[in-house]
């Protein structure tokens, strides 16, 4: 997707849409990578900015083969809309 990318040095996905980036820090931990926290800046909220970079990272979880825990409130609703993704949740 584009737009998206991992930071490896901050720990955190992010997704840049003309110029606004929304990100998910994470952390890594034996048989899962923990999706602790979501953020859309306010300017971008109800555009579906969140959705989407969750979308990226359900998407990468799955080529790269990874399990996600979720300890964020958005990424587990996100989940419950979801459940196609349910096959990369750890």
């Amino acid at each position: 997707m584009n737009g998206f990318r991992e930071n490896t040095l901050t720990r955190r996905y992010e997704f840049d849409d003309d110029g606004v980036v929304s990100f998910a820090d994470y952390a890594d931990q034996p048989g899962a990578r923990v999706i602790l926290h979501v953020e859309t800046p306010s300017a971008a909220r109800g555009k579906g900015h969140a959705a989407k970079l969750m979308a990226a990272i359900v998407a990468d979880a799955r080529a790269r083969g990874l399990k996600l825990s979720l300890r964020c409130s958005y990424a587990v609703v996100y989940f419950e809309r979801h459940p196609d993704a349910e096959d990369v949740r750890a």
